[in-house]
């Protein structure tokens, strides 16, 4: 009885987002603030009552209903909840001016709908079509303002990827369907741990289609190189939408691979191919994050980075620890983009306060420090499996102490050690919560100081170094070119924009034509 009490309340999450897009989508009214409000309190209402009909009535949950109401279905429903909520709040006083407010609130509206009907489905043509859904729905945002050209070729390639996506999508979900008769994805996930746990049960040729194709959707959908362009371009749609697209939707490529992990982590080949391209993607991004001006841009290459490390761990079998990633990204850059317009008050207090170069004993000091902070962490909590995961934690502490330090020398070190210590602390606390909600197979588990470990090591001491030498030592020839390089982004979009203008032409909204447009986009 729980699972169906449940199911009803959660269904009425997206029907009533759908009513209410039909709502308050019309012509905009003095009550259409209080219609949001009470849209939140119904929303919320209906979230409070699904959770507390599944926990109060318990009852063995049937593996063949159409929603799911797992622990991590549950908490990515009250992620979009929780986002759609600011979103709308912000939304009110920020597009009050806009003429065409009734086509924004109708199509963001429609957008968390079928976001939160993805999130909660069990049936994957259920699933795929909500998908589907969501990147017609959010096509309509990013071209809010038609008249911008960089935003209509932004969103036009979107569009070509977003079907390419969804094809691979309805493949690998035929595939599966046809090596197992089912299309209820809890029932696939069984198979796939059981399998993982027998190595007399091998996966079958269509399994192996499946998985690599699933591995390509998720990194088309979390804008990984080199089809990442579209993402760097669409910062010209409204910031609430940009918080939208960076906080709510671009992560579900995450959430897809966390699902299904049991099937990528079985396919040498899904694995790896996703090792290669996020982790490429981690570390040039990262790095071309440093050379832009614009906050907007900047945010978008550090979610294509942080997506790019959010894949990574889901290839490692780090599924407790990619939930909490896409969980405090999402919060981080909704914060970042709807504060953005901060941007020149925090530019002027960096200005005011610029940063010293620590010296070498301040660095060795660091690295001397938070290593055997963080093995010491490591083995207080019995910890076992990959060890990339703690280098990165390493290398990212032994900046802020080498920064603290270099900063301010008179009782910095101390508190320096004293807030590396709360950070480890909160770390090991919440991974270990999140392994406790999002339990693995341990036959699933990647080995330590496997070849895949040591790939991801290597990228990330790759980034730590990379990332000092453009910081202070800019002024070497050799810097200088990579700055530059890095500055036109590899010049990696610019192919896929002229494919994309030769496979499907664009009529663009003013006189720029199309070479001008793709010579433009490329060093932005």
């Amino acid at each position: 009885m729980s699972t169906f009490f449940s199911s009803i309340f959660f269904i009425c999450i997206p029907i009533s987002l759908v009513l209410a897009g039909w709502l308050v989508g019309r012509k905009p009214t003095r009550s259409q603030g209080r219609r949001l409000v009470c849209l939140n309190l119904l929303l919320v209402g209906l979230f409070a009552a699904g959770v507390l009909a599944h926990w109060l009535l318990p009852s063995p949950p049937p593996t063949q209903q159409y929603l799911s109401t797992s622990n991590l279905s549950l908490i990515m429903l009250a992620l979009v909840l929780f986002m759609g909520t600011i979103l709308m709040t912000f939304s009110r006083n920020y597009m009050a001016t806009e003429p065409r407010l009734n086509v924004y609130w109708r199509w963001l509206l429609l957008t968390l709908a079928a976001v939160s009907l993805v999130v909660m489905s069990n049936h994957l043509i259920l699933f795929w079509l909500g998908w589907v859904c969501i990147s017609l729905a959010l096509h309509k945002l990013l071209t809010f303002y038609p008249e911008r050209p960089r935003a209509a070729l932004a969103a036009h390639k979107k569009f070509l990827l977003a079907r390419t996506a969804e094809l691979c999508l309805l493949v690998a979900f035929i595939c599966l369907y046809q090596a197992h008769n089912t299309f209820f994805i809890h029932e696939l996930v069984d198979i796939f741990n059981l399998q993982a746990s027998n190595t007399a049960l091998s996966l079958s040729t269509n399994e192996h289609i499946a998985a690599v194709l699933i591995a390509i959707v998720a990194l088309i959908k979390c804008a990984q190189l080199p089809v990442h362009g579209w993402l760097i371009q669409v910062v010209e749609a409204p910031t609430p939408v940009s918080a939208l697209l960076h906080a709510g939707v671009i992560n579900l490529g995450g959430f897809l691979l966390i699902l299904f992990g049991p099937l990528l982590l079985q396919v040498a080949t899904a694995q790896w191919l996703v090792l290669i391209v996020a982790g490429l993607t981690t570390v040039i991004s990262a790095l071309i994050m440093t050379t832009r001006i614009s906050l907007k841009v900047r945010l978008a290459w550090s979610t294509s980075a942080q997506m790019g490390l959010m894949l990574l761990e889901c290839a490692l079998g780090l599924f407790e620890l990619a939930l909490l990633h896409l969980l405090t990204h999402s919060v981080y850059k909704a914060h970042a983009f709807l504060n953005s317009g901060n941007a020149i008050h925090d530019d002027l207090q960096r200005r005011l306060a610029p940063p010293q170069a620590p010296p070498v004993g301040d660095w060795l000091l660091a690295a001397i420090l938070s290593a055997g902070l963080v093995i010491a962490a490591a083995y207080a909590i019995h910890y076992q499996g990959v060890w990339s995961p703690w280098v990165l934690f390493g290398l990212a502490l032994t900046v802020l102490i080498a920064q603290r330090h270099g900063q301010q020398r008179k009782a910095s070190l101390l508190s320096a050690i004293g807030l590396t210590l709360l950070l480890l602390t909160l770390y090991s606390t919440m991974k270990a919560f999140f392994g406790l909600i999002l339990p693995i197979n341990p036959a699933l588990r990647v080995d330590a100081f496997s070849l895949a470990d040591i790939w991801v090591m290597g990228l990330f001491i790759s980034l730590f170094v990379l990332s000092w030498l453009l910081r202070y030592q800019a002024q070497r020839p050799a810097i200088q070119h990579l700055s530059m390089a890095l500055f036109a982004g590899l010049y990696l979009d610019e192919w896929l924009t002229r494919l994309t203008l030769k496979v499907w032409p664009l009529r663009l909204p003013t006189r720029i034509n199309s070479k001008t447009l793709t010579q433009q986009t490329s060093i932005k």
